[in-house]
């Protein structure tokens, strides 16, 4: 009884290490996916940012595109979301005063629509209102127009 007992422990140890031996768990084994630089690589991806060079972050979404820092924040509401735009512009980041800015959304279920934004010259930035409520991510393509110039930055966010 004892010899067959001794037996099952030294095959089920066997086949523990057989077993440990041929799976994969080398991270650096498959280096060849993740040296390979994708194709949808975004050109400005949002990054978070505080206080730095760039100045305060409001909490948003950041994106530096060119000469310009765009900063997203979206409020979940009662009738749908509050967006707000904090666009700077210049090594000092001052506020952008006169640009035309469109967002263009995709919603949750796949629809998309073209919402303007108007300054708010209290808060110094642009805002508008997105009466939707769908649970969600959204997917959110600002515009602005500054002086015939177009800036671009994409966000998402969710409901």
């Amino acid at each position: 009884m004892k010899s067959i007992t001794s037996n099952l422990i030294v095959l089920g140890c066997t086949g523990l290490l057989f077993v440990g031996a041929c799976s994969n768990t080398n991270p650096v084994a498959n280096t060849e996916t993740s040296a390979t630089p994708s194709a949808e690589t975004p050109a400005a991806a949002p990054v978070a940012k505080s206080n730095n060079e760039h100045g305060a972050s409001k909490g948003g979404q950041v994106v530096e595109t060119g000469n310009y820092h765009l900063e997203f924040l979206a409020d979940k509401e009662a009738g749908g979301s509050h967006l707000d735009l904090y666009l700077l512009t210049g090594d000092t980041h001052e506020t952008v005063l006169d640009a035309k800015v469109t967002a263009q959304i995709q919603t949750p279920n796949g629809t998309e629509q073209t919402l303007p934004f108007t300054y708010d010259a209290e808060g110094k930035h642009y805002t508008a209102m997105l009466n939707e409520q769908a649970s969600g991510q959204y997917q959110v393509r600002i515009t602005a127009d500054v002086n015939d110039e177009k800036v671009n930055g994409r966000f998402s966010f969710n409901r």
